[in-house]
């Protein structure tokens, strides 16, 4: 059975977002860091990772149904 989460990324991460985005589908035994690469978001672009509103590493194991939030760095002063 195929595994889906739904992807929420934001700021300038938004780019790489599919048109898939709500129900993303998934290998077998993927993490967050699986997504990542799945979408070729650059590891330096990315600052923040969220797994079902928890933050969470990019080794982070995702099941069916979970939210995966990727928030880029943000500068300011």
């Amino acid at each position: 059975m195929e595994s889906t989460v739904q992807l929420r990324l934001f700021g300038t991460l938004r780019k790489y977002r599919p048109p898939n985005a709500e129900r993303f589908p998934l290998p077998p035994e993927s993490t967050v860091q699986t997504v990542l690469d799945m979408l070729d978001v650059p590891p330096e672009k990315v600052h923040l990772l969220f797994v079902n509103g928890a933050q969470a590493g990019p080794d982070h194991p995702l099941g069916d149904g979970d939210t995966v939030g990727v928030f880029p760095a943000v500068g300011g002063g």
